[in-house]
């Protein structure tokens, strides 16, 4: 089994495991681990105190045969049992009231001229900072530092979309100096800042249009790799979307040697199973990085929800993030965004369209079925 697969096969076993307590035995497990990602799904109750907890609640384990386990609070309740005034099973969701203050603290990220530190960010939201930490990751899939890094990086590239000058956007986004910026830039920005501002100028793109089962595709490159694969009925318009992405880049005809890595991409498509051993120029947030890695975890002829996604991540409440991270995917099959479906199997939007989604599904659970031993 390559290691692709198992990676893929341990984050199906965590999405699993948080994905559902169908048993007591799994229920206790979560008490036992105080797992916040259960609050919510069941509430237990103690026979020798009267109460009734959330599954993270952070009280005195009880002993598992004073232990009871109930679907709703309002079931706890008919049964005879007390609200935890700890946990507050009984008050706003927990989970709920956790988004709000998260919120409130994205909200005073995005606001701030500099990066706030983590543990006033904790004292405005009333937690201490570990857990503070751990409950901002658990609800956006980032740590308020990427997170804020994130923010910076957005107002820098709306400073230098204005036509700003370099170092007064620099300033103007929250970087501390000038050194700090260009020792990130490249993370950042993808390209020098200037060169950014100038909407791609003197970033020198190579580009073909060739054919495959799906239609018209175009790919791309840079000096650092495979920067776009876009897939569409018409050539003309593949170009105008590339324009669109680089406005001011140098886009250059692709030469001979450039349709070797034409083929080799046409080839990912029509054999999936070969996997891409081409460079990649990826570019996208802190958040779509981490999901398109994981994207490239799932092997050909499988499937995995965006709930499973966002929990393979850490981040097992931003399965719309993830759906909004795929969707910003520009390197088509190479990236497999078309792996991702519902979580009752169905097919959900793609942004080359739902039938060319449909037809590379299918395509790789044909190659995989005809390609086992003794079939």
């Amino acid at each position: 089994m390559s290691s692709t697969a198992s990676n893929f096969e341990r984050n199906e076993r965590v999405a699993a495991r948080t994905a559902g307590w169908r048993t007591d035995e799994e229920r206790w497990a979560a008490v036992q681990r105080r797992e916040v990602s259960a609050d919510g799904a069941f509430f237990y109750s103690v026979r020798t105190t009267g109460v009734y907890c959330r599954p993270s609640c952070a009280a005195r384990l009880p002993l598992r045969s004073n232990v009871r386990f109930h679907s709703t609070a309002v079931e706890a309740e008919a049964a005879g049992f007390r609200a935890c005034k700890r946990c507050r099973p009984g008050g706003p969701e927990l989970a709920a009231r956790r988004v709000a203050a998260i919120a409130a603290a994205c909200r005073l990220i995005g606001q701030s001229d500099t990066v706030p530190r983590v543990a006033d960010l904790a004292a405005a939201a009333a937690m201490s900072r570990f857990h503070f930490q751990r409950v901002f990751k658990q609800v956006t899939g980032l740590t308020p530092q990427v997170y804020a890094r994130e923010k910076r990086a957005e107002r820098l590239r709306a400073q230098l979309h204005k036509g700003a000058p370099v170092t007064e956007a620099i300033y103007a986004a929250g970087f501390n100096s000038s050194g700090r910026f260009y020792a990130e830039a490249g993370n950042t920005l993808g390209m020098p800042a200037r060169d950014y501002r100038a909407g791609g100028t003197n970033t020198s793109i190579r580009f073909a249009v060739g054919e495959c089962s799906l239609g018209a595709i175009l790919v791309a490159a840079s000096e650092r790799g495979v920067c776009a694969i876009l897939l569409g009925d018409d050539a003309a318009a593949l170009t105008r979307e590339l324009e669109d992405r680089f406005p001011r880049a140098e886009l250059e005809p692709g030469d001979r040697d450039f349709d070797q890595w034409v083929a080799r991409v046409v080839g990912l498509v029509e054999a999936p199973q070969l996997g891409c051993e081409l460079p990649l120029d990826i570019r996208g947030s802190a958040f779509e990085q981490r999901v398109w890695r994981a994207l490239r975890d799932i092997p050909p002829g499988s499937t995995a929800s965006y709930a499973e996604i966002a929990a393979a991540i850490g981040a097992p409440s931003s399965a719309r993030a993830v759906a909004r991270a795929c969707a910003a995917n520009a390197l088509a099959v190479a990236i497999p965004c078309h792996r991702v479906v519902r979580s009752d199997g169905g097919i959900a939007g793609y942004r080359w369209g739902i039938e060319r989604k449909r037809a590379l599904l299918a395509a790789e659970r044909t190659k995989l079925e005809n390609s086992r031993p003794g079939e």
